[in-house]
Parts: C-alpha cells; sequence; structure tokens
C-alpha cells in the first residue's frame, strides 16, 4: 500500500495545453453524461440512421462547446484551467447525484430553486449516498487533474486548433440539418442536463434575473377601501399539494374528511404560474401576475399595508418576495410560544395559528390580511412534514432518494400530508368560526405540485412548458363565513371556466371593497359571470 501510494505521489503527466483540452473535453462527456444519453436513447429511434445522426450530433455539439470554453479560458490565463476543472468536477458530481437521483432538470427554474433552498429544505435532500459521488466523479477526478503538468501551448496555435473544432463542428451540424428539430423540440431538457454549463449558465441567467429584479419596488397607485367595516382575509399558501391526490378533486382515497363536512368551495381547472415557490408566490401576490416583467411592482402584502391595512405574515417556509407588513413571523419565533403554552402540533404548519386569534382581535385596524405559508407537503421527506398520528395510510417512504422506495410507500406518505392538510384548513377555518362578528374569507391555494415518480420525475421544478399536469394542477379553495356572505350578498359561488394564481390578487382587492385602477373585476372569483 505504501509503496502504491508513494507511486502515486510521485506519479504526473506531462500534457501539452491541446491534449489536456482534449482529454478534459472527452472525460467529462464520459463521466457526467449518462443521464442525458439515456434521455437521448429513450427518445431516439436510436437503431435508425437518423437516430444515430442525432446521437453523434449531440456529441460533437458538446464536443465542440466544452473545448472551445476551455480553449477561451487557456487564452485568458493558464493558471485559470485546473481551478476551474476542478470546481467543475466537485459540483459536476453533486449536480449527476440530484439528477440521476431524482430525474430533475438543471435549467434556470430549478437553479433559482437551489439558490432560494434554505439550510432545512437542503439537509430534506441530504443522503450519505451522496458522498460516493463526490468521491468517486469529484474528488478522484480533482487528484488526477492534479497530477497533470499542463506544458503551455502557444495562444495562437491553440486558437488555431479551436477553430479547427469550430469548423468540422458547424460543417458536422449543417451536413445533418435534419436532426435540428430534435434538438429544437427538447433544448430545455438537453441543455439542463449537461455538465457542466448546465448549472453554470443557468446559475448566471438567474442571477442576471435577480439583479434586475433586486432594484426598488414600484408602488401601485393608491386606492381606498369603500367602507370602514371590519373585514378579515386569511390567504394560506400550500405548499406542493397537488389537486389530483384531493379526494375533494375526485381522488379515490378520502384525503379530505373535514373539509369535505364543510361549505368550502373548491375551484375547477386551478392551475399554478410556476413549478417552484419564488415565482408560483410572486405570481399570487402579484397584479399582473407577470413575474418575467423588468419592472418590479408592489406585492399585495405590501400594499394592503401601505393602504392602511393590518397585514400579518406567518411562515414555516422560505420564497416569498419583499415584503412591508406590520408582522412577519416565522414559525421558530412561533414555536416558542406554542410549547410555552403546551398546544399540539408546534413542529408542524399548525403553529401558525398560535395566538393568531388574539393577535387579530387585538388589531386596531378595520382591514385585516393574513398569510399562512405552511410548508404542506414538501418532499422528499414527506413522512416528516405531519404529526405522527395523521400517519393514516403504511407503509410510508422513509427515504430521500424517492426512486428507492415502492409506489405504494411514496403515496402512502404523501397522501398523509394531504390528510394533515385537510385538517390544518379545517382548523383554520374553525379558528374564523369563532370570530362571528368579523365577515371573514379564507383562500387556500398550493404555490405548484408534485411528481411522485409519474413518467420517471420526482419533485418539481420542471420547466413549465414540459412539466406534467402532476405539477401544475393545484388545489384552489375558497371559504366565506356567513356574515361574509350576507354583507356581500353572496349565496354560492359561481364556477369559472379555469382558474390560477392570477385570480387571487383581485378576488382579495374584491373582498376588500376596494376602490383602486388596478382591480380587474373579471379576475375577481367572488364577481359572477355576466
Amino acid at each position: 500500500m505504501q509503496k502504491i501510494i508513494k507511486y502515486f505521489t510521485n506519479l504526473t503527466w506531462n500534457i501539452s495545453s491541446a491534449k489536456f483540452v482534449i482529454i478534459i473535453t472527452l472525460a467529462n462527456m464520459l463521466i457526467y453524461h449518462i443521464p442525458l444519453y439515456s434521455f437521448a436513447v429513450d427518445n431516439l429511434d436510436i437503431f435508425s440512421i437518423n437516430g444515430v445522426q442525432t446521437f453523434l450530433t449531440m456529441l460533437v455539439v458538446m464536443f465542440m462547446f466544452t473545448s472551445i470554453i476551455l480553449i477561451i479560458l487557456f487564452n485568458i490565463s493558464s493558471y485559470l484551467i485546473k481551478p476551474f476543472c476542478i470546481i467543475s468536477a466537485i459540483l459536476s458530481s453533486i449536480a449527476l447525484y440530484f439528477v440521476d437521483t431524482y430525474q430533475i432538470i438543471l435549467d434556470k427554474t430549478m437553479m433559482g430553486n437551489v439558490f432560494n433552498t434554505d439550510m432545512a429544505e437542503a439537509t430534506d435532500l441530504f443522503h450519505f449516498k451522496i458522498l460516493s459521488y463526490i468521491l468517486i466523479f469529484g474528488i478522484i477526478p480533482s487528484l488526477l487533474i492534479l497530477k497533470i503538468k499542463i506544458q503551455n501551448t502557444k495562444r495562437l496555435k491553440l486558437s488555431f486548433y479551436g477553430l479547427i473544432i469550430i469548423v468540422i463542428s458547424l460543417g458536422w451540424i449543417y451536413l445533418f440539418a435534419n436532426t435540428w428539430l430534435w434538438f429544437d423540440k427538447n433544448s430545455k431538457i438537453l441543455g439542463g442536463k449537461m455538465m457542466p454549463w448546465s448549472y453554470i449558465v443557468n446559475s448566471i441567467a438567474n442571477g442576471a434575473n435577480y439583479l434586475s429584479k433586486s432594484k426598488q419596488q414600484t408602488l401601485l397607485p393608491d386606492g381606498k377601501f369603500a367602507d370602514d367595516e371590519k373585514m378579515l382575509v386569511v390567504l394560506i399558501i400550500g405548499e406542493t399539494a397537488r389537486a389530483h391526490n384531493f379526494s375533494l378533486y375526485g381522488y379515490k382515497r378520502q384525503t379530505n374528511p373535514k373539509l369535505s363536512k364543510t361549505n368550502i368551495t373548491v375551484l375547477k381547472n386551478s392551475t399554478s404560474c410556476s413549478t417552484y415557490t419564488t415565482k408560483s408566490i410572486a405570481c399570487m401576490l402579484s397584479h399582473n401576475n407577470d413575474s418575467s416583467l423588468t419592472t418590479l411592482y408592489e406585492n399585495l402584502p405590501s400594499y394592503l399595508q401601505r393602504q392602511g391595512a393590518d397585514t400579518i405574515w406567518r411562515t414555516k417556509n422560505w420564497g416569498e418576495p419583499e415584503l412591508k407588513v406590520q408582522t412577519y413571523q416565522r414559525n421558530n419565533t412561533l414555536e416558542k410560544q406554542c410549547k410555552q403554552q403546551k398546544q399540539s402540533g408546534c413542529d408542524y404548519d399548525e403553529v401558525l395559528l398560535t395566538g393568531l386569534k388574539n393577535r387579530i382581535l387585538s388589531s386596531k385596524k378595520q382591514k385585516i390580511f393574513v398569510v399562512l405559508h405552511t410548508k404542506g407537503s414538501h418532499g422528499p421527506s414527506y413522512n416528516t412534514q405531519y404529526p405522527p398520528e395523521f400517519e393514516k395510510y403504511i407503509p410510508v417512504c422513509k427515504s430521500v432518494e424517492l426512486s428507492k422506495c415502492s409506489n405504494e410507500e411514496l403515496i402512502n406518505a404523501y397522501d398523509n400530508t394531504i390528510f394533515y392538510t385537510d385538517y390544518f384548513i379545517n382548523k383554520t377555518i374553525n379558528k374564523l368560526k369563532d370570530l362571528n362578528n368579523i365577515p371573514s374569507m379564507l383562500i387556500y391555494a398550493s404555490d405548484h405540485g408534485e411528481s411522485l415518480g409519474e413518467y420517471g420525475l420526482y419533485l418539481h421544478g420542471t420547466p413549465y412548458s414540459i412539466a406534467p399536469d402532476y405539477q401544475t394542477k393545484i388545489p384552489f379553495m375558497i371559504w366565506l363565513s356567513t356574515k361574509f356572505k350576507n354583507k356581500k350578498n353572496i349565496k354560492s359561488i359561481v364556477q369559472k371556466k379555469s382558474h390560477s394564481h392570477q385570480n387571487i390578487f383581485h378576488t382579495i382587492i374584491g373582498a376588500y371593497e376596494m376602490q383602486t385602477k388596478i382591480y380587474q373585476p373579471k379576475l375577481d372569483i367572488l364577481k359572477p359571470i355576466k
């Protein structure tokens, strides 16, 4: 063993810059792209002439892209190349684990998820298997790179090699132009699986998007409330709940036993505007629901607060936009109070209800807006999102490697989260019923859905244009107190053809009877269709 260690310690390879580029490019293509190749094989008639041409064209594009970037780095400074390759190897090993395990696509959407993930959620995703990926695909290649001694090739000569690679590659791509349609159709998936450029390019794109929105918010035009009577609106933001597993939406299991006995209105054909939390919440709280706009507008809670409402935001989650509200409380603050009062559910979503009734009654404002941002059904540790007594369906998946669980275990664990969500919403409604002197409305909408192994996908964050319905079809419900119905003269809510996050802002503005230029009655769910 000592001889082997000594041999490896003294081992070096003298390689020219040009050869280093070729070796690293080929090694990168061989080590980190099995998921990409698997996708290509599954989506091509690989044994046909066109299938072979398309697959080879993909390899040519990958080779050209990687080698040219390495040549550019060499020409900037030869001191950059090794650190870049080593860092890329480590990051690619981590990325490969998540792509392999959850079949995710590292596009701009997913990188936005990565940068907005808090420590608790990151811990939920951790499995010791990731260490083997880092060792085999990260550390070992990095050690081998360190043993290479690079003999610099003249910049002009190296650039000439790059030009040859570009000419030959473009010639091949042009020759087999019949493959372009397949690449265009699958560009998001291919780009999201190409290492390391998927996470590098899309991290830059996400950062640019963040910087464009970091400027000061544009205030919405002022409005005024039609009256000075008390009014309460509660918005519950669900997490990763998909309509498919709600019995209120026709699911075979009774996952909504409590809500099924209430007069809550279930809005049909409801969709999210995104497959990840940050964009969905921004969309829910936006008057125009277009988070791609370069202008950053004031969000609903901040707007209502500025117009004189008492806005309360309580969260056990993350991903909210910048808020300017009267009260902002995270679960860790509420947990202390919850445990001091020896209440139940202090480690779960119920903690958001701690002292809420007293907080509402103590408000000196006539218009009160409460947002409860829940942890809901967030995966992959579904079995940790509900108290033990809500484990109705067994056996359950207890691993973050969801593909290792049976379909029954996975669905059972997820359905238990929905079972608990049903309890939480109903408990919130009961607290509002106790406020019988205050006209109250409750809205529940999930931020997005979830994939549970369908089509080989897990979790969420798939690009919206190719995301399955499981990630975009959401539960969306409204409950109105008797006093609210009487005040607004509402006998029942008339269903529209479809509903989405787009309706939330204007429905809440309409509930307060707020007179403002930004209000769009056609998007107000409580307004009957004319």
